[in-house]
């Protein structure tokens, strides 16, 4: 390649990540199901309704209550919790991730909240102890022992399809983008069975 064109690609590279750098993130969107036209969604959100238009092949993951016995071996999980004295971690929320999510956001960073953290890892052991579940998750750079005890709360994810969504159903939506004329799209949304409420 001559340097002509190297500086060219170089160029080329550079705008191209800049423009991907500039990309907005995606609106998150929550509330409830208020109608379903075809593919259209509307969602009663604090904010007033706003219409999201699902591709064929959206991802719905339909989310209920969990149980600590929900939690096993191998499952991918992502805990939000409170770093104990002993280097362990005490969960608030675990999320168990359905398949399609196993890897999201893997590793050990903090959460939302004051003084707490977020593994998400695969569930390596799990064992009943004094305190209730006692589990070592392993991801790519290290791994934790998580205590889940009764007051955790526990959140079970599956890949659900289109049948999920109901009008009243909870629905979080984590990356809308926004189209010219006003409405929404995306490619994967969250939705409670049930009664459950996501968030």
């Amino acid at each position: 390649m001559s340097r002509v064109g190297m500086i060219i690609a170089l160029v080329a590279a550079c705008a191209a990540s800049t423009a991907l750098a500039q990309q907005p993130q995606g609106t998150r969107l929550a509330g409830k199901i208020s109608a379903i036209d075809g593919p259209t969604v509307t969602i009663k959100t604090a904010q007033g309704d706003a219409q999201v238009v699902l591709p064929p092949n959206a991802m719905v993951i339909a989310a209920s209550k969990g149980t600590i016995a929900d939690v096993k071996k191998g499952d991918y999980i992502g805990v939000g919790a409170s770093p104990q004295a002993d280097g362990s971690q005490k969960a608030i929320r675990v999320n168990i991730f359905a398949e399609p999510q196993r890897g999201v956001g893997e590793g050990f960073r903090p959460w939302d909240r004051p003084t707490t953290t977020m593994p998400n890892a695969t569930v390596d052991t799990t064992v009943t102890g004094v305190d209730g579940q006692v589990v070592m998750v392993k991801y790519k750079d290290g791994e934790k022992k998580i205590i889940i005890g009764p007051d955790a709360q526990i959140i079970y994810n599956v890949l659900g399809d289109k049948s999920d969504l109901k009008v009243g159903a909870s629905i979080v939506v984590p990356a809308a983008t926004k189209k010219p004329d006003g409405s929404y799209e995306a490619s994967r949304i969250n939705v409670g069975r049930g009664d459950y409420v996501v968030n």
